[in-house]
């Protein structure tokens, strides 16, 4: 049995390793990563702190049966970098297996350490005729 802890501090090791980056650069330059499951993690980091540093509300990510996909942030109108569809499917997997959800549909919290704090997401699978979609909720930010 693959440890699943093992996965999600790998995304949290991420975290912390581009809190100072631009993560939108970042991934546009993953579908250049060979390791398929460090470039899997890598998105999932990025597309974390994105949220986070644009207080967005969700980030989106969905792969359709004809392979393509897309990556969507409710904040705005806007498409973020999507990764090609194998690492699109790898991202799947490893979020199916951080948080365990089974079947066609599923949501669960997900708390996540990043540097000298944490954040409190709400990971979402869905699997329909067309695709399956995995959507991060960030929490609601408090404005001073």
């Amino acid at each position: 049995m693959k440890d699943t802890r093992n996965l999600h501090l790998k995304v949290q090791e991420h975290c912390d390793c581009y809190a100072t980056t631009d993560p939108l650069k970042e991934m546009s330059e993953l579908n250049k990563e060979a390791d398929l499951e460090e470039a899997a993690l890598k998105w999932m980091a990025l597309a974390i702190l994105h949220g986070i540093n644009e207080n967005a509300e969700k980030v989106s990510l969905k792969v359709s049966d004809d392979g393509s996909v897309s990556v969507t942030a409710k904040y705005r109108k806007s498409e973020l970098p999507a990764p090609n569809t194998t690492i699109g499917n790898k991202i799947h997997e490893i979020v199916g297996n951080i948080t365990h959800i089974e079947g066609d549909k599923g949501k669960i919290p997900l708390a996540l350490g990043i540097r000298d704090s944490s954040i409190d997401l709400m990971i979402k699978m869905k699997t329909k005729e067309g695709g399956k979609k995995i959507s991060i909720k960030f929490p609601e930010t408090e404005t001073p």
